[in-house]
């Protein structure tokens, strides 16, 4: 009989962890059966998953809010439903992906004598003081945990040195099947740089709206939406930028955006790996961004593309202005980009590798619990 693994997402929104989670669970792994379970405030998380051709059962509606979240960890309604789907599902292992999932899924694997996994997206749950107290409980209950990038796991071990014996580094994958190099397709138009993701202050949009009022005779698109996206549009009002810049909103294939970009353009406060570089870098679209957190691991400045010195509107400028300056490098480093996605980060690579991992977990004898000294 297959190993059972059920992945639990708990999420209002769809980003990088649900989308790596398509790229992980879509296709079959050898002797191991993967279910997903969705909390969510709507059906369009379920619906997401579906689509993909996931195996998915609705946890049931929640509310996304913090006073709701703290409830539902220490509350009996959600734990209780989650257990018995576990139970039904002959459960070994649960794998955790949103900080919303840690303690709810721990708590309920615990019940079942399941396994815990958890995949660290970002550094959030180490950095944020409201989410630590909850996340290091589940830590503590967690047989292994994955970083995306060794950012994280740098991280996660500086503020929790007691987890480093079972951690270790699984770079997120992007289906190179499906984002392939095309050929840049005119657009009739100036330049047209792509930001991918959710529009949220960590993305750090503003910067980049910033950077293009100082580099005249390009367009941007943005695909994503979020809380943050008035604030953005006025600011590009604000700017002179607005008919430059296209707020596109959320879609679900990014194919399209990405083949009428010259590059993919980040500028983010805090980046775990970004998933959204790697498709760009797959469909052979180099990178202009800032060195930070997990994004220089993905883009080699002067190989794959263009980093800033510095995370400022003027340093990021210089960047996009050297890579627009230059349409045979942009060429060039667009196909060094695709042979690192390749090498380095395909989807096929990284399921291989949570398949071993979850074999050796569900093998070993249970371990005892880290002392927590934090």
């Amino acid at each position: 009989m297959d190993l059972q693994v059920v992945h639990v997402v708990v999420a209002g929104e769809i980003g990088g962890a649900e989308r790596m989670l398509v790229d992980l669970a879509a296709a079959p792994l050898a002797h191991v059966h993967q279910a997903v379970v969705v909390f969510a405030p709507d059906e369009g998380l379920v619906r997401f998953f579906q689509e993909a051709g996931l195996d998915v059962i609705a946890g049931g509606r929640i509310r996304v809010h913090p006073l709701a979240e703290v409830w539902r960890a220490v509350g009996p309604t959600e734990v209780g439903r989650l257990t018995d789907i576990l139970t039904a599902r002959g459960a070994r292992l649960v794998h955790l992906h949103t900080f919303r999932s840690h303690v709810l899924g721990a708590r309920a694997a615990a019940r079942v004598r399941a396994r815990v996994i958890r995949t660290e997206h970002s550094t959030r749950v180490y950095t944020d003081p409201t989410c630590w107290p909850f996340s290091r409980w589940s830590l503590r209950r967690t047989a292994r945990a994955v970083a995306v990038s060794r950012h994280v796991l740098a991280t996660a071990c500086r503020k929790a040195p007691w987890i480093a014996s079972r951690m270790r580094v699984i770079p997120n994958g992007v289906d190179l099947t499906r984002f392939v190099p095309a050929a840049p397709v005119d657009s009739g138009g100036p330049p047209r740089l792509v930001m991918l993701g959710r529009l949220e202050p960590r993305k750090g949009i503003a910067c980049a709206l910033q950077a293009l009022a100082l580099v005249p005779g390009v367009a941007l698109d943005i695909v994503g939406d979020g809380v943050e996206r008035p604030a953005l549009q006025r600011l590009a009002g604000r700017l002179g930028v607005a008919d430059r810049v296209h707020f596109v909103g959320y879609v679900a294939d990014p194919r399209q955006y990405l083949a009428t970009a010259t590059a993919a353009l980040t500028s983010a406060r805090e980046e775990g790996l970004g998933i959204a570089l790697l498709e760009a870098m797959a469909m052979a679209r180099p990178v202009i961004g800032v060195p930070v957190g997990g994004i220089p691991e993905v883009v080699e400045d002067g190989v794959s593309g263009w980093l800033a010195a510095e995370r400022s509107p003027a340093a990021l400028a210089h960047a996009m202005r050297n890579a627009l300056n230059d349409s045979s490098e942009v060429t060039r480093r667009g196909r060094a980009a695709r042979a690192v996605a390749e090498r380095r980060f395909s989807a096929a690579a990284m399921r291989e590798a949570y398949r071993r991992l979850y074999l050796e977990v569900a093998s070993a004898p249970s371990p005892e619990p880290a002392a927590d000294s934090g």
